[in-house]
């Protein structure tokens, strides 16, 4: 049996709509729905009509299939892919999919909601942290029927009336169109009225709204005014936080959002709407979110204060004041504005917000690079990408551990160093790397675990052509298979280009400082300890002593800790340690190298220089797993 409804019967969570589907299910199986919009223009060019194919209840329900005619479509290429459709056990097709399992009779039959591609997006939005739905970060504010209640309505201000916002008052930008000779006005009740805050979005969406759900927030100037029926309007709840309410507006305007909450019929329903999943940050993400709603502020007060100086141009009382202060104020001006247009140079990012290894390494091959010095700039260029991956694998051999979890790469790293022969190489840290970014537990750790920005530095075919090329390069090179001095130049080229992707893969390092942590005071009464520490953030190690309270009493003076995002440090000795090298006498990390017999051979990251330790460090590799 074939049915012609309109489309409410089966997308919409009315009682009678419920009703009526649960008694179908009963006697009949829905093989087919095809949902259709104009397809009766003698009706109305809007009316959305859905066409259900029954079939006598079978002791096994069979799939259904499910359509979407496009509306001004290609007649002939719709009906190809309506029968491809109708072949298909599983999967989707341009305009229609396969429903396996069908939902209860209670629940919408809406196209978009049961969509293959919506279903992936809804289950992806966990990575944000966490989901909830929208009713639990806010509720609905009562609106103004403008039928119902058309005694509070009227065409004029009258004294204590307010704004009465409808659907067209509510534009695409996301902002409330000025009041106009065709608003309305309304004496409602106070419980009617809109905050500062408040959302209000269209309840009536047209066929061409394809992007996200049309709202904007409340503001100040808004007001006074209230919402009708033609809207739905939402109050974030006390307990809801800033970070949530912007998180869920942005979420709001994807096309995601309003095909989860459904686009088979024209009204938005409020039940729906309550009902969307939203996403929830977890606390990396609601720092970086903190972070960037300072960012922003901060370039909104510079231009506030541009503004200001420029206006004042012709305030003063002779020119050459005037010309003084717009020179002596904007200096500073310039000079923030040039200092945060550095942040897209590469280079100067690493120079000043990488940590110190990788930035003296760097800072080595671009200074060769300037000296025109070609053979100590191929080196060096060698020298800096090894480091990078050395850097990088040591951090997350320091982190598994402290989780936990055993990587198998340590093994050939413990087999060099008991070798007394040859350390760990480039090699070696890339394979430590490449079994990160596959590890099932590492995978497993929460969300805002530093791990797992490093696990994403060799993912990309792209990036992993370069680690080879700079692997056989390095080889080569230190392998005394060295390049004919003609060769050099487009060899640098090549190879600092291949650099230049790694390290700008490996930008999180920024937002990862390495820590070196000289003094500790616990304080018994308050739990907490006094910490003085050197960020070592830069291609220099003399840095300035700072300062922090933190909660915990088991940091040790003199070791090296990564902080991650959340402001965790993560202890990296005895994988990476620092002290003052006594071949030149600067400040160093170090790794170890070879162990040959009872002596532990530490090299530096900076410069290459080795040093000699006692059992006590080999005490400490054994603990770890690297001897």
């Amino acid at each position: 049996m074939a049915v012609l409804t309109p489309v409410d019967l089966w997308v919409y969570e009315s009682p009678h709509a419920v009703e009526l589907r649960t008694a179908l299910a009963e006697h009949w199986d829905t093989t087919a729905l095809v949902i259709s919009e104009g397809a009766m223009p003698q009706v109305h060019r809007s009316l959305v009509v859905a066409l259900a194919f029954l079939q006598a209840k079978q002791e096994r329900r069979p799939p259904m299939k499910t359509f979407q005619v496009p509306r001004g479509a290609d007649g002939e290429a719709v009906e190809r892919d309506f029968d491809a459709l109708l072949k298909r056990g599983g999967g989707s097709t341009q305009h229609g999919y396969v429903l396996r399992e069908l939902p209860s009779p209670a629940e919408s039959l809406d196209f978009d909601r049961h969509h293959p591609d919506v279903t992936s997006g809804r289950a992806d939005l966990a990575g944000f942290g966490s989901l909830t739905t929208l009713s639990e970060l806010y509720e609905a504010v009562p609106r103004v029927h403008m039928a119902s209640d058309s005694k509070w309505i009227t065409k004029d201000e009258v004294p204590g009336a307010v704004r009465l916002l409808g659907g067209r008052d509510i534009l695409r930008e996301g902002s409330i169109a000025l009041a106009s000779d065709d608003s309305l006005w309304v004496t409602s009740p106070p419980r009617y009225l809109l905050q500062p805050g408040d959302l209000i979005l269209r309840e009536i969406r047209g066929r061409h709204d394809l992007g996200g759900l049309i709202f904007a927030e409340v503001t100040e100037q808004d007001l006074p005014a209230a919402p009708a029926h033609t809207t739905i309007a939402l109050r974030p709840r006390p307990t809801s936080t800033p970070q949530q309410i912007r998180l869920v507006a942005q979420f709001l305007r994807t096309p995601l959002a309003d095909r989860l909450v459904g686009r088979s019929g024209l009204h938005l329903l409020t039940k729906r709407l309550m009902a969307l999943p939203v996403p929830q940050p977890d606390d990396a993400l609601t720092t970086a979110l903190d972070d960037l709603d300072a960012a922003r502020t901060r370039l909104e007060t510079w231009t506030r204060e541009a503004d200001a100086l420029l206006e004042s141009a012709f305030t003063h009382k002779t020119a050459a004041q005037a010309r003084e202060r717009i020179i002596d104020r904007g200096r500073g001006l310039r000079q923030r504005v040039e200092a945060a247009t550095l942040l897209d140079d590469l280079g100067h990012t690493v120079r000043t917000r990488f940590p110190l290894p990788v930035a003296y390494r760097w800072r080595e091959a671009e200074a060769r690079m300037s000296a025109g010095e070609h053979q100590a700039t191929y080196s060096a260029i060698l020298e800096t990408a090894e480091i990078l991956l050395c850097y990088s694998a040591l951090l997350t051999l320091a982190l598994a551990w402290e989780a936990g979890i055993s990587l198998g790469s340590t093994i050939a790293i413990r087999e060099k160093l008991v070798g007394g022969r040859s350390g760990p190489g480039l090699g070696d840290w890339a394979n430590v790397l490449l079994e990160a970014a596959g590890s099932r537990k590492l995978r497993a750790l929460p969300h805002q675990h530093p791990i797992h920005a490093i696990r994403t530095l060799l993912a990309g075919q792209d990036v992993a052509a370069a680690r080879e090329r700079l692997t056989k390069r390095r080889n080569d090179d230190s392998h005394l298979r060295r390049l004919d001095p003609i060769d050099l130049p487009p060899a640098i080229t090549e190879a600092f280009a291949d650099l230049t992707l790694l390290v700008d893969r490996a930008r999180f390092l920024a937002d990862l400082p390495l820590w070196h942590v000289t003094e500790t005071r616990w304080d018994n009464l308050t739990q907490t300890v006094q910490v003085s520490y050197r960020e070592l953030t830069g291609d220099h190690p003399v840095v300035p002593t700072k300062s922090a309270v933190l909660p915990r009493n088991d940091l040790e003076p003199g070791s090296l800790y990564l902080r991650d995002s959340m402001h965790e440090l993560h202890l990296l000795r005895p994988f990476l340690t620092g002290q003052v090298c006594r071949v030149c006498r600067a400040w160093s990390t170090f790794h170890a190298d070879i162990v040959p017999g009872d002596v532990v051979q530490l090299k530096s990251l900076e410069h290459g220089h080795v040093l000699h330790e006692t059992a006590a460090a080999g005490h400490a590799l054994s603990i770890v797993g690297l001897l």
